[in-house]
């Protein structure tokens, strides 16, 4: 491994249970785990699996004018936005450009954590920073002093409400709750990356081993940024870097609905509000691979045997046992049903534009084999 790469609180647990660990955004992370990247996903799918998403940023704001800032450089209606609850949301550039996207959670009426992609954490406090008002609010940057764990799966939420014992049984969808577990305060949401139903716990890093053990000894499979990735294409669920970034747009992405317009103003509004009058060029559709051969990203995308557009994320899904992709194409290529073709290591394989999600929790699970 590279030096310079930060560790997580669970670093040691991961070496210890044999994990192949990688490097990912500047830090050593589990790929998987000996079990292997489709049987963690399976296990998401039927039952439960951990993840340790401690590189994720957390950034905390505090202070009357707290709201009142996140609201101008974030997508979702602050001040709608009710203690207890979360939000999914994107900080943009001026220029409507996809600067990362985000979870915002309301702790208290004065306190707010935005938790953000890894590779994209500098930036981000760079970009708030720069851009604080006079007073500023107090910021935390909770980070590297925390631990965070996604349980995830149709057993998850009974895994963490055994866990910690408390009413988070009560927790909504992206719903957030406070308490004090063992003298130390920690924070459970129900929220989620893989289509599945969850809750992330952050806590004090000292807490890690502890937490990840104890729903380990509870029946939850570890899983590694491989089976999260597989898992989070199969629900549509966009990767930063991959199917977004600064040259990207929400309304590009299909994610359209997270910008809240009837605010009065937030960064990057009157660009978008530019570009939905006169449509989008180009969007980003979900493909099915009509074929064995898996698609990744960066493959053309072909049209009439020319080059329309690049895969952004591509994988075997495991669930529905067929390869399928995301990627940028023309507006008058997106449409579902519509046949394209993508260039693997230089052959043409056929494909179909799909409805996305992939993956529904409603869908019956694949037969096991591949």
């Amino acid at each position: 491994m590279p030096p310079g790469y930060k560790r997580t609180p669970l670093y040691t647990a991961h070496v210890s249970a044999s994990a192949r660990m990688v490097p990912f955004a500047g830090w050593e992370m589990p790929i998987s785990f000996p079990s292997g990247i489709i049987a963690e996903h399976r296990a998401v799918r039927s039952s439960a699996g951990i993840f340790d998403v401690s590189h994720m940023g957390r950034l905390e704001l505090r202070g009357a004018m707290a709201g009142a800032f996140l609201d101008t450089v974030l997508t979702a209606d602050i001040p709608r936005l009710t203690e207890g609850r979360a939000r999914y949301t994107f900080v943009l550039r001026e220029d409507g450009g996809i600067l990362d996207d985000c979870i915002i959670y309301k702790l208290k009426p004065e306190r707010f954590l935005l938790i953000c992609n890894a590779s994209r954490r500098d930036e981000v406090v760079a970009w708030l920073v720069e851009r604080f008002p006079y007073p500023p609010p107090q910021f935390i940057d909770r980070t590297e002093g925390t631990v965070m764990i996604a349980c995830q799966g149709p057993a998850a939420r009974d895994l963490v409400v055994g866990l910690l014992d408390s009413d988070v049984d009560e927790l909504m969808p992206y719903s957030n709750k406070e308490m004090d577990v063992g003298g130390r305060r920690i924070l459970v949401a129900r929220t989620g990356y893989t289509g599945e139903d969850g809750m992330e716990i952050i806590a004090p890093g000292e807490m890690s081993t502890l937490l990840w053990e104890r729903l380990r000894q509870k029946g939850a499979t570890p899983c590694g940024l491989g089976a999260r990735d597989t898992l989070r294409l199969e629900a549509g669920l966009r990767l930063y870097g991959q199917d977004m970034d600064t040259s990207t747009n929400p309304l590009e992405a299909g994610l359209e609905r997270f910008v809240e317009f009837s605010k009065a103003s937030f960064i990057g509004r009157e660009a978008l509000l530019n570009t939905r009058e006169r449509g989008v060029a180009r969007k980003l559709v979900g493909l099915e691979i009509l074929g064995r051969s898996i698609p990744r990203h960066g493959y053309a995308i072909l049209s009439d045997g020319q080059p329309v557009g690049a895969v952004a994320s591509g994988s075997y899904a495991p669930t529905l046992d067929k390869n399928i992709a995301m990627g940028y194409v023309p507006t008058g290529l997106s449409a579902p049903g519509t046949k394209l073709w993508v260039d693997i290591r230089g052959k043409p394989v056929e494909a179909v534009v799909a409805h996305m999600p992939f993956y529904s929790r409603t869908r019956p699970l694949a037969p096991a084999g591949r």
